[in-house]
């Protein structure tokens, strides 16, 4: 793609490496697609504030490979994806999950704006760009996983979104270090269904994917 202007001569390699110890199955075509969303981000983030990084290494490993180490765990073709900032791990679910249906949704309307554009930008049908608070958005239909990267604690992130679950659905929330405050302060009738440690190429930072479902 041709607005690509970094390095791929360092940066593809590197993507197509974490892929294959990820044991992921991403084509040539959508691991171009994952470059040139990660040049968009890179391009908006001066003017947009998309990102506290600005080193594209950096937002490659910590943005992009980070996102990747989860979807074995998004089997489901309806995802929200609330306060999703930049679309992480929304665009990047949508770029390797064609046939899924997802909502990106976040309250600045910078960020949705450049979701927009992006998703226009890399023919992602996909996708749609939702500016709302989560607690607030009417979803058309509820979906399967509700999943965040970003959001401050689990109870926000489950009492906020909660209504865009369906009534078997699962939420999935990327959090570092295992959270065990917060799974203690988790609103009733959600628990935890399972942890899941991540690994990450490329950096030793802790990560952990927490599946929370209705509780029966």
């Amino acid at each position: 793609m041709s607005s690509v202007t970094y390095p791929r001569q360092t940066l593809a390699p590197k993507l197509a490496s974490a892929i294959t110890e990820l044991g992921l199955t991403i084509t040539i075509e959508q691991q171009e697609k994952l470059l040139e969303y990660l040049a968009q981000l890179h391009k908006w983030n001066n003017a947009y504030n998309l990102s506290g990084l600005r080193d594209l290494d950096e937002m490659l490993v910590l943005h992009i490979i980070d996102s990747l180490a989860t979807l074995p765990f998004f089997s489901a073709n309806r995802i929200a994806d609330i306060g999703t900032g930049a679309g992480l791990p929304g665009m990047v679910l949508a770029i390797c999950k064609p046939d899924a249906e997802l909502f990106l949704i976040d309250s600045n309307s910078k960020k949705t704006r450049f979701l927009f554009q992006t998703a226009a930008t890399l023919g992602l049908g996909n996708v749609h760009a939702v500016h709302a608070r989560a607690e607030g958005y009417a979803i058309p239909a509820q979906v399967a996983i509700v999943t965040s990267r970003a959001f401050a604690s689990l109870r926000h992130f489950i009492e906020s979104s909660r209504h865009l679950l369906a009534d078997n659905g699962r939420m999935l929330a990327m959090k570092g270090q295992y959270p065990a405050a917060e799974l203690a302060d988790l609103p009733t009738g959600f628990t935890l269904f399972a942890s899941h440690p991540l690994h990450v190429p490329y950096t030793a930072v802790a990560r952990h994917l927490l599946d929370i479902r209705r509780s029966g």
